[in-house]
């Protein structure tokens, strides 16, 4: 499967071109892509449009290493862009209501009742929308319900929504257009709050820090890079991608399991910010501690599945050996760290030999890597682990300075990336209690199943790519919605 003629792409705005344009750096993980004379003609400035097998065999590239994205509203639509909505919802007919009035009456809408304690509520709203209603009799979960949904499909194309979601008019028509790529599987759009006008701290700290939120910048979804994952909250899908559809075995995470396996099986999925679906947020301290940490429970069930994709930290061996010379809190630890560090840029230019100015471009890949350590390390300690960092903080004082450090640390520098209008000591409140509760879901989940599976890091060695830090790995993804 080629892409088509017309397809475009632009550059990602952390790809670098280097030597006159001979070579590009950048991707997830980082690696060096030297250009044939050819190939070079093909770029105009930052963008490479296809117009035959060479341009489409470049662009196919810079796609799968992450250098480039779609530029999506330059795309053709897609021949027969049908779709139709699957809506899984238990009850919550004020949601369902307001969602429905958001898609429309022209669009097929199936909405799948999953056991409703007042189901005729439901079919109500359903019927007023001129929805087709199905009613389960048993509680299958959210997986279950759009699987049953799933089946009813006879468009192209199918859109699961959640009750709690609102879509904007050209959400789906832009997320449509990405299908243009034959490998695509599915499209996501950003998932952001519902309301600017929060009534609580916490759904101000949602709608800046919202599990369901993955960033400004498109990217394509992939474990172990800056999007490992997509919510099923509001995804497009190609019907015959989709197969058997969500594992129903899987009450927690069921999307990054659908995610995952698509991807395996060399398809594609995309994230792609430029679109928007907004999402009621929890607002209340408790129902949202609870949905914290049934996120993480969610971490063993998918590390039974795809145990090697749910590390909660990968860390090459110079980068494990960095954080623990900086744990140890010795006098050496700075030195030591210091030479790690500047081992590794040696490397790095080497590997980046052929190129102008090998040293001028290793020095910053590897203070990135050294900073992406720093921040792999701190989840461990603040989120993953604090378990056991709360024994540690207890016998020992340099635990402690450790732990205080990167709690801080953390906060100033999420903070900012976040740009919250909450202040920062509420949210460095919210902040932790977040990492505190999906932390104990995922022991929870570890201890259930009597594996640690979902808390060991993963120490790998990249081959023949450029060295620069362990990629974050996913959390479990979202809980259960309807």
């Amino acid at each position: 499967m080629t892409l088509p003629l017309g397809f475009v792409v632009e550059l990602d705005p952390r790809t670098r071109v280097v030597d006159g344009g001979r070579t590009l750096l950048g991707g997830f993980p980082t690696r060096l892509l030297r250009l044939a004379p050819r190939a070079r003609r093909l770029l105009v400035g930052r963008t490479l449009a296809v117009r035959d097998a060479s341009s489409a065999l470049l662009a196919d590239r810079l796609l799968e290493c992450g250098m480039a994205h779609p530029v999506v509203h330059a795309l053709p639509v897609p021949a027969d862009p049908r779709y139709t909505v699957v809506v899984p919802v238990r009850d919550r007919p004020r949601q369902l209501d307001r969602l429905l009035e958001s898609i429309g009456t022209d669009t097929p809408v199936i909405v799948v009742d999953d056991a409703s304690l007042r189901p005729s509520t439901v079919a109500a709203v359903a019927t007023r929308h001129g929805a087709r209603f199905v009613a389960l009799r048993t509680n299958l979960g959210p997986a279950g319900a759009r699987n049953t949904g799933l089946r009813l499909v006879t468009t192209p194309f199918v859109v699961f929504a959640d009750s709690d979601i609102v879509l904007d008019p050209d959400t789906v028509p832009t997320l449509l257009r990405h299908f243009a790529d034959p490998r695509l599987a599915m499209a996501v759009p950003r998932i952001t709050g519902l309301s600017n006008a929060a009534t609580t701290w916490i759904e101000r700290y949602e709608n800046a820090r919202s599990s369901l939120d993955l960033g400004d910048r498109p990217a394509a979804v992939r474990p172990g890079a800056p999007v490992s994952w997509a919510s099923s909250a509001c995804v497009v899908a190609r019907v015959d991608a989709l197969g058997e559809g969500f594992d129903e075995g899987m009450r927690v995470g069921e999307d990054v399991d659908l995610c995952w396996r698509l991807i395996d099986a060399g398809r594609r999925v995309r994230y792609e910010p430029a679109v928007r679906a907004a999402h009621e947020h929890r607002v209340h301290l408790g129902d949202w501690l609870l949905r914290k940490a049934v996120y993480g429970t969610g971490a063993q069930p998918l590390a039974r599945r795809h145990p090697e994709h749910i590390a909660p930290a990968v860390f090459a061996p110079w980068s494990m050996a960095f954080a623990v010379a900086l744990l140890a809190g010795r006098r050496w630890s700075v030195p030591a760290a210091g030479a790690v560090l500047g081992v590794v840029t040696v490397r790095i230019a080497r590997k980046l030999d052929g190129t102008r100015h090998p040293y001028r471009l290793a020095v910053p890949l590897a203070g990135n890597g050294a900073l992406a350590t720093l921040a792999q390390t701190s989840a461990l300690l603040t989120r993953h682990w604090w378990p056991l960092t709360a024994v540690g903080c207890v016998l020992s004082r340099r635990m402690r300075r450790a732990t205080a450090v990167a709690a801080l640390a953390d906060i100033a520098l999420e903070y900012r990336r976040d740009q919250a209008t909450l202040d920062p000591l509420r949210y460095g409140v919210a902040r932790r209690l977040d990492d505190l509760a999906y932390g104990a879901g995922v022991w929870f989940s570890a201890l259930q199943d009597r594996s640690t599976a979902a808390l060991r890091p993963r120490v790998t060695r990249g081959s023949g790519r450029v060295p620069v830090s362990g990629n974050r790995s996913a959390s479990a993804g979202p809980a259960p919605r309807h």
